[in-house]
């Protein structure tokens, strides 16, 4: 019979053999290696118990001769698990961005158990739990929140969020969208209301404004009354940012939900930059030269840089002039009641619109046929109480197919027209922001009724959004991605003849890779 055996080493080592009992006697087999600590221990046990023979029995000598004899001991004791590498990669990001200065653990847990499990507040507990971190009470975590509220957690998020993103990246230009999360409520209150939803519910809800630089980490977030219009939202966020950093120059970049007069006028006379989307509606009169010269045709990539104006309803107010061949160049001096407006065409985009219209088309056709049922659709007019296809209006939208428009109180001498339309497709990280907060971090459904409830919960989602973002643009991998590679390597403490070992599982390639990426090193 072969067994494991345990003998003491040289300075408090310990040397891991495979031994077999021979005429009373134990004698070494081979010599399995030498551990120094309770980790190594831990691993050349495991080393020792595969290269026994399969089926044969084994026998732990535990003590640190050969008292034991050779009689079999008990089988370990699993003592405890923990996903120590995921709460390690975690918590290093946590400190990293500078969270740490608020020294509030239970609020830590509660932002980093909602990277691990977006849950409920009471049910963070079982998610610690099961990662193997000891938690603070329930009460414990219900008071974090009243204290995030007092204390101003969030402003001190954003500051640190702030100093990570200037320091890594270029805070120059910031991106704003804003979303919509709704509450499983039957009636209103001040902050609830029944609003306009991007997911067409007519449940209550509230508006979040989002707030992030060029590659979509989370620099300033906003809660308003659901019913509050989106225009009415970029404003209050965008200077409430720049007061709190001491900002007098930067970009803000939105998209044409956005375009209003009174939001254009007022970062123009705060003294900011922005480019923002135009609607195609704008077009006919924006490129009412280009049209004269040249008809409806564009060439793929096709560029105009023009003027639009100030006005966004247009009224008796001249743009460019048909009369002349050559767009204008703004200048701010001289365009005082127009913007710069940057029209681009793209043969792609016109394929894409082109396949949208025709099916407007033909559900506006059916209609007037009576053959579907539906609210009135796109290019559907009554006259004289019969439904009629709006012809005028369909010609007109094919003749703009493969057109966006983007606004601007940037000179030409300061942005090109190429840097100002890559500067407004970088809106998709916000849109990535807005579904990892709704997806990933699940900032819905919300269990919180009061508004201070609700904000303490957004400054949770909005601390948790800035670690995630953080990990995925440093390793690449979606935070999803980082968390189910990394939570089931456990770290494992087995207790043997009233000794305590560690151990833990292989690491992947994957989580080597992400632990490269983040400069962890395994402990």
């Amino acid at each position: 019979m072969v067994f494991v055996r345990k003998a003491p080493g040289r300075s408090g080592s310990t040397k891991v053999q495979l031994a077999e009992r021979r005429g009373g006697r134990d004698v070494v087999v081979e010599h399995v290696g030498t551990a120094r600590t309770e980790a190594e221990l831990a691993v050349l046990m495991s080393q020792a118990r595969r290269r026994l023979h399969e089926g044969q029995e084994a026998l732990d000598l535990d003590g640190l001769g050969l008292e034991d004899e050779g009689v079999p001991q008990r089988p370990g004791l699993i003592t405890s698990k923990r996903s120590a590498l995921l709460w390690q990669v975690l918590t290093e990001a946590y400190a990293l961005l500078g969270f740490d200065s608020i020294a509030d653990e239970a609020f830590a847990q509660l932002v980093l158990a909602r990277i691990i499990e977006p849950t409920s507040k009471a049910d963070s507990v079982r998610v610690l739990k099961e990662v193997g971190v000891p938690s603070a009470s329930l009460r414990t975590m219900f008071r974090a929140l009243q204290r995030s509220q007092e204390r101003d957690y969030r402003g001190q998020i954003a500051t640190a969020c702030f100093t990570h993103a200037r320091s890594s990246g270029d805070v120059s230009l910031v991106l704003y969208d804003v979303t919509t999360l709704y509450f499983e409520a039957e009636s209103e209150d001040e902050l609830r209301k029944v609003g306009y939803s991007k997911e067409r519910r007519v449940d209550p809800q509230i508006v979040v404004g989002l707030l992030v630089d060029r590659r979509g980490f989370p620099l300033e977030i906003g809660c308003f009354e659901g019913n509050k219009a989106e225009t009415l939202t970029i404003i209050p966020i965008v200077k409430q940012f720049a007061q709190r950093h001491g900002i007098a120059d930067m970009v803000v970049v939105a998209d044409a939900g956005m375009l209003s007069s009174s939001n254009l006028r007022d970062l123009d006379e705060a003294g900011l930059r922005f480019i923002v989307g135009s609607r195609v509606t704008k077009a006919p009169k924006d490129l009412e030269s280009h049209f004269r010269w040249h008809g409806t045709a564009f060439t793929d990539g096709q560029v105009i840089d023009t003027i639009t104006p100030r006005d966004q309803r247009g009224t008796a107010v001249k743009t460019s002039d048909p009369k002349r061949r050559a767009e204008p160049v703004w200048d701010p001096a001289v365009h005082t009641k127009s913007w710069r407006a940057v029209w681009a065409y793209s043969a792609k985009r016109a394929a894409r619109d082109g396949k949208t219209l025709t099916l407007q088309e033909n559900k506006a056709r059916a209609v007037v046929a009576g053959e579907k049922t539906a609210r009135t659709p796109r290019f559907v007019k009554t006259r004289n109480g019969a439904n009629e296809v709006d012809e005028s209006s369909l010609a007109r939208a094919r003749e703009l197919v493969g057109l966006k428009g983007y606004v601007t109180n940037i000179e030409a001498g300061l942005m090109p027209a190429g840097e100002v339309i890559a500067s407004y497709h970088d809106l998709w990280h916000v849109e990535q922001s807005f579904r990892m907060s709704k997806t990933d971090l699940a900032a819905r459904p919300m269990f919180h009724h009061t508004r201070d409830a609700i904000e303490a919960h957004l400054t949770i989602v909005f601390a948790a959004l800035a670690i995630a973002r953080h990990l995925q643009n440093t390793t690449g991998l979606s935070i999803k991605k980082i968390v189910q590679t990394l939570r089931p390597i456990q770290q494992i403490s087995v207790q043997i003849a009233g000794h305590e070992h560690i151990a833990i599982d292989p690491i992947t390639p994957v989580a080597e890779a992400i632990l490269d990426a983040v400069g962890t090193n395994a402990q």
